[in-house]
C-alpha cells in the first residue's frame, strides 16, 4: 500500500493535470457542442468560445491545483498569465486548423475530430506548463 501511495506523490502532478485536463476537454467539447447545435453559432466562432472557456479554466486549475503555483505577486501572476494564454493561444491556432481541416473541408465529425485534436493539444499544453509557464511555485 505504501508503494502505491508512493507512486501516486511522486506523479501527484501529473495526475492532477490529467484529471483537470479531462475536465478541460470536457468544457471545451461540451462549450463547442452547445455554441454549434444549440445557439447555432457556425463552426469556427464557436471553436473560439469553446477555447476561451476551457483556457480559463484550465489557468486557474494549472496554477493552483496541478503545478500549485500559489503565488499572488503581481510580477509572477502577470507572468504565468502572458506565457499560459501565449502558449494557449499556439495550440489553439493547432485546434482551429484542425477543425478547419476536418469539418470545413473534409466534412468529418466534428465533435469526433473536437476530441482528437484535444488529445494533441494536452501533451503540448502540458510539457509548456511545466517546463515554463509555473516554474516559479510558491516564491513571492
Amino acid at each position: 500500500m505504501s508503494q502505491f501511495i508512493h507512486l501516486i506523490l511522486k506523479y501527484k502532478n501529473i495526475l492532477a493535470y490529467i484529471i483537470f485536463g479531462v475536465c478541460t476537454t470536457l468544457v471545451n467539447i461540451v462549450s463547442y457542442w452547445v455554441c454549434c447545435e444549440m445557439i447555432g453559432i457556425p463552426n469556427i466562432p464557436a471553436v473560439i468560445i469553446a477555447w476561451i472557456l476551457a483556457v480559463s479554466f484550465a489557468f486557474f486549475t494549472n496554477k493552483l491545483w496541478v503545478f500549485e503555483s500559489k503565488s499572488l505577486r503581481k510580477s509572477i501572476l502577470f507572468y504565468e498569465l502572458v506565457t499560459f494564454y501565449t502558449c494557449r493561444l499556439m495550440t489553439g491556432v493547432i485546434d482551429v486548423v484542425v477543425m478547419y481541416l476536418a469539418v470545413d473541408l473534409l466534412s468529418l465529425n466534428a465533435v469526433a475530430w473536437k476530441a482528437i485534436a484535444n488529445l494533441l493539444i494536452i501533451l503540448t499544453n502540458f510539457i509548456a506548463s511545466k517546463y515554463f509557464i509555473f516554474i516559479h511555485k510558491n516564491k513571492g
